[in-house]
């Protein structure tokens, strides 16, 4: 039996965001029709170990096979402080009819392209015809991936980056410049970043919010990708409450969305406060924005189907391109 290997370097130029948001496209669509099968993410820790481990699997249908796979991914906030990812992990992809491993890919790099690949989407689908400012709170691996995504897949005025101190965003901002077509800035702050953007970013490790209700222009379009745990949320529930709000799937938002659960929490919103899953929306079974001042706020947690359809797609571009190594396993 062989096994592909796929390192982060190779995942990287497989998988370009245009391309990738296609695959999400059709993943979540799966997803929300109940075609597409996952369990909520499972977590393990240990007061032992700063930090924790998911056990992502997932299948999902398509129109020649059923992409099958599991990511196990940790979380370890002192990683970078050690050259490493903060997200760290494998992808295994297998065969669905025989349940034998076909490759396994770097996860790191997987979850950045299909996370920033689904803001992407969901910011088509949600997002204002032509909106083109886009503001970004954050200055880690996924906040340059967003900033990429958004500049090879749609037409951009202005970037902003904001971090948690001016140091980190002059120095995003100046790696990316030569990468992106439109002007890109540091801002000084969150709140100045977000100041007439149409198109918002959170991709932050803080577990209180960094966007506030006040701050944010009529019409914009969020995408909170950073907190994904029941305790800690980006958005202030004052923004969760005035928004629109849309996830990647109820049943995860429900168990891990901060922003969800602490505003109704704090009697801000009521069960019924999700107007969609993007899946539903994809499908044309639910309806988007409603208005082009209606501010819209998609919660992304990240999925298994998400990093299945991903790792199926890179799977089969190697195969095709020859990349990647294969080993007897």
């Amino acid at each position: 039996m062989k096994l592909l290997v796929l390192s982060a370097a190779e995942v990287h130029d497989l998988l370009g965001y245009g391309e990738c948001a296609a695959a999400m496209r059709a993943a979540l669509t799966e997803l929300s029709a109940g075609r597409a099968d996952q369990p909520l993410r499972t977590w393990t820790s240990s007061p032992a170990v700063r930090g924790r481990t998911g056990l992502m699997p997932a299948l999902v249908p398509g129109p020649e096979r059923v992409a099958y796979g599991l990511k196990v991914i940790s979380l370890r906030p002192g990683n970078p402080a050690l050259g490493l990812a903060s997200h760290i992990g494998l992808m295994l992809l297998s065969d669905f009819v025989t349940g034998a491993p076909l490759a396994v890919l770097n996860a790191s790099a997987l979850t950045e392209i299909r996370t920033a690949a689904v803001s992407v989407l969901a910011t088509d689908v949600l997002a204002r015809p032509g909106a083109s400012d886009l503001a970004v709170i954050g200055t880690g691996p996924q906040a340059r991936a967003h900033v990429l995504a958004f500049s090879q897949t749609r037409p951009l005025r202005r970037i902003r980056i904001a971090g948690r101190g001016p140091s980190s965003a002059d120095r995003l901002a100046a790696q990316l410049r030569p990468l992106v077509g439109a002007e890109i800035t540091a801002a000084p702050s969150a709140r100045d970043a977000v100041a007439g953007a149409d198109i918002i970013v959170t991709v932050t490790s803080s577990p209180d919010p960094v966007l506030q209700r006040d701050w944010i222009e009529p019409g914009a379009h969020i995408n909170a990708v950073g907190a994904s745990q029941p305790a800690t949320r980006e958005i202030d529930g004052a923004t969760v409450a005035a928004a629109a709000l849309f996830a990647d799937s109820r049943d995860a938002l429900l168990a891990e969305a901060g922003e969800y659960l602490l505003a109704r929490k704090d009697g801000l919103i009521g069960p019924g406060h999700v107007r969609a899953e993007l899946g539903e929306v994809l499908a044309g079974s639910a309806g988007g924005r409603r208005s082009d001042t209606e501010i819209t706020l998609f919660k992304s947690l990240g999925l298994a189907v998400e990093d299945v359809a991903a790792a199926q797609l890179a799977y089969e571009k190697a195969v095709a391109t020859g990349a990647g190594q294969w080993t007897e396993f």
